[in-house]
């Protein structure tokens, strides 16, 4: 028995791009291309109708973008996503929304295979049958719904730091200053912004303009006037402020 085709939505807001996903999809047999959308509304209206398997997503669009579209999703509706975008910039926060895949327009056909490929595995192994725990084992914890990467552009490039790399954070504006280590990168996004996406058990606010890894604490030192120093695994020493001292002795255990 033939197993049913993968339903696919087309969501982008250039009838063009939409075309030249279809011809990438023209020699994939067992996708169906279930409906076309030019906006997040209408994809919004698509998806509770026709309840794609895959839809292929653009970022940039008028009026609600792609990621706004898929946080807007009931988990138990929301299809397979592959973004298909002009910007590269986007990639790691793609796959922080759990993306399958992510291809650059214009469509190049062996890359979009490959993202064709990883849907399959993910296809496949969403219809495999359950297999049985080992007695007494712990179920598997979900994934975590804080930060676990970030890109950085640095010139032409774009890094990726893990979270749990980073020693500690600066603010500056509407930028912070991201050290790792002996780097240190500049980051477009406001410290009250990254800070909401780390998780709040493994990074610490000490200061308005500073937050810190606590794994990378070594020693916290009292001052005058209810101030401290925190001093990390690395030697460099930062300002704990009175503002946020007792928040830090609750995260920290101390007396």
């Amino acid at each position: 028995m033939n197993a049913p085709p993968i339903r696919t939505l087309l969501v982008d807001d250039e009838v063009l791009a939409r075309l030249a996903i279809r011809q990438a999809l023209a020699s994939h047999s067992d996708v169906a291309i279930v409906g076309e959308c030019g906006n997040a509304s209408e994809a919004r209206l698509a998806i509770e109708a026709l309840e794609p398997d895959l839809m292929f997503l653009d970022i940039r669009m008028p009026g609600i973008d792609g990621f706004k579209l898929l946080h807007g999703l009931k988990r138990d509706t929301s299809p397979m996503v592959v973004f298909a975008t002009a910007f590269g910039q986007h990639a790691l926060r793609a796959f922080d929304a759990n993306a399958i895949d992510y291809v650059l327009k214009p469509i190049d056909q062996e890359r979009f295979d490959q993202a064709m490929a990883r849907v399959r595995r993910h296809w496949q192994g969403l219809h495999a049958a359950p297999v049985a725990s080992p007695a007494g084992s712990a179920p598997a914890s979900p994934p975590s719904p804080y930060l676990q990467r970030l890109s950085v552009q640095q010139g032409e490039h774009i890094r990726v730091i893990a979270a749990s790399d980073i020693d500690w954070i600066r603010a500056d504006g509407n930028y912070v200053h991201i050290h790792a280590g002996s780097a240190t990168y500049l980051h477009r996004e406001s410290l009250r912004h990254l800070l909401a996406a780390l998780d709040p058990g493994g990074f610490l606010r000490i200061h308005r303009g500073i937050v810190v890894n606590v794994e990378r604490i070594r020693e916290v030192h009292p001052l005058f006037q209810g101030s401290a120093e925190v001093v990390l695994h690395d030697g460099t020493r930062l300002n704990l402020s009175r503002r946020f001292r007792m928040h830090a002795r609750r995260a920290l255990g101390m007396a």
